[in-house]
């Protein structure tokens, strides 16, 4: 039996997926966080062999229970799944150390077959998640550009000055202007609306 932890701030999609999976034989759920830090602490109790997190939540979301889960259990398999496919949102996931990235229109038979796929120790991916990484491996420009750096460049795509962008990312104002000028290197341009401009061409804003 392959056991599971549900976790998605939405009680009524938790629910779904709980009747989804527990009408397979070989899964079952044994427990269910509504936040990322109450992920953390189930985890530590259940010890369940494969965990269903969400990537949006409030307070701590998806990749940083992520992170903090694999800190204190490497071996444990964390399956996003979630409504999220950019660029950026998978580069974190993945950067987090996540053994899939699933979307939340997968039916039954693919998520169950994702779970036991990570509970073998196999990576799962929706076929357009792959497909967004094969793009990247293909184009090394694509590849350089850290997570932070995308989020960062399309926060300047809306408009926002570099103290915006800082309030909204928690960080100062000389670390985004710190990102940018390594983004602006990475792209070769010298100037924020072209460093936009390229970014977008080259499809890498999501």
């Amino acid at each position: 039996m392959i056991t599971i932890l549900l976790v998605d701030d939405h009680p009524v999609v938790r629910e779904g997926l709980r009747g989804m999976l527990e009408a397979e034989p070989d899964l079952t759920v044994v427990g269910e966080a509504g936040s990322g830090d109450e992920a953390v602490a189930l985890t530590r109790v259940k010890q369940p062999d494969v965990i269903l997190m969400d990537l949006r939540m409030p307070g701590l979301d998806g990749v940083g229970a992520t992170r903090k889960i694999l800190a204190e259990s490497p071996a444990q398999r964390v399956v996003v799944l979630t409504t999220y496919e950019t660029d950026a949102d998978i580069l974190r996931a993945v950067e987090a150390g996540a053994s899939g990235y699933l979307l939340k229109d997968a039916s039954r038979a693919e998520l169950a077959g994702a779970i036991r796929a990570a509970s073998r120790g196999e990576t799962v991916l929706a076929p357009s998640i792959a497909g967004k990484l094969v793009n990247r491996v293909r184009n090394p420009v694509a590849q350089s550009l850290s997570a932070r750096e995308t989020e960062v460049l399309k926060l300047v795509a809306k408009g926002g000055t570099n103290g915006e962008i800082g309030r909204a990312l928690h960080i100062s104002e000389a670390t985004v202007k710190t990102h940018l000028l390594r983004v602006f290197n990475k792209l070769g341009v010298s100037d924020r609306t072209a460093a936009v401009t390229t970014a977008m061409s080259r499809n890498l804003l999501g």
